[in-house]
């Protein structure tokens, strides 16, 4: 497998970031940056949807753009200068560590067993002492609430309770019913002037803290 062009962008990125190049180009930041990254990746997850390939190979170059884009970016950090090689390392080697069951004698029976080791030794490895650590508060309110959620599943937590509804008790419950649920509450709370994003961003932080508390007298009782 060739990978020229990788090679080809990176001398592409690095002409443009340096002396003589783009002024525009010169003057992002990383922070300036941040915007095109999710306009990028949104545009890709649309290009995936409507199933138009041509699309998707081109978002998806963009999204790439935006990694060799920053990871120039950082060459230039004065105390702390890392490259797009130094990156590709640390994924590589992350993928590695993560899966045991490929690079070392780890037997997993199923996709569970896999995503079980994913998250213990992702907890190892960073040093985490809390189920939420590590989980972004500043992503959308919904990822933000199902991560959460899945969290305290995986860490035998309390999880909120599931509202006492005809529909949400049916064991047929498929995508399209609880679409349509979350749809319908979102309804609901746009005629009674509610921002849903901003009403779960509050339960979501607020179930935060609570697995805190759970974990806190878990710890004290021990």
């Amino acid at each position: 497998m060739a990978y020229e062009n990788l090679i080809r962008l990176a001398e592409v990125m690095d002409r443009l970031r340096s002396p003589g190049g783009c002024p525009w180009d010169a003057e992002q930041t990383h922070e300036s940056l941040l915007k095109y990254l999710l306009e990028e990746s949104y545009e890709f997850i649309e290009s995936i949807e409507s199933g138009n390939r041509q699309d998707m190979q081109e978002e998806l170059g963009d999204i790439l753009l935006q990694v060799y884009f920053h990871a120039r970016i950082a060459q230039e950090h004065q105390s702390h200068p890392f490259n797009l090689d130094d990156v590709a390392k640390s994924v590589a080697d992350k993928l590695i560590s993560r899966h045991p069951h490929v690079f070392s004698d780890v037997k997993v029976e199923s996709t569970g067993d896999v995503l079980e080791n994913w998250e213990r030794i992702k907890k190892a490895e960073k040093g985490r002492t809390s189920a939420h650590d590590g989980v972004p508060t500043g992503q959308p309110a919904l990822p933000l609430a199902a991560k959460l959620v899945y969290r305290a599943q995986k860490n035998q937590l309390s999880t909120p309770a599931h509202p006492n509804s005809e529909t949400r008790e049916r064991s047929n419950i498929d995508e399209e019913i609880v679409g349509s649920e979350l749809l319908a509450l979102v309804s609901w709370a746009v005629e009674h002037d509610i921002d849903p994003e901003v009403a779960l961003r509050k339960a979501a932080l607020k179930f935060r803290a609570e697995m805190s508390r759970e974990e806190g007298n878990s710890n004290e009782s021990r």
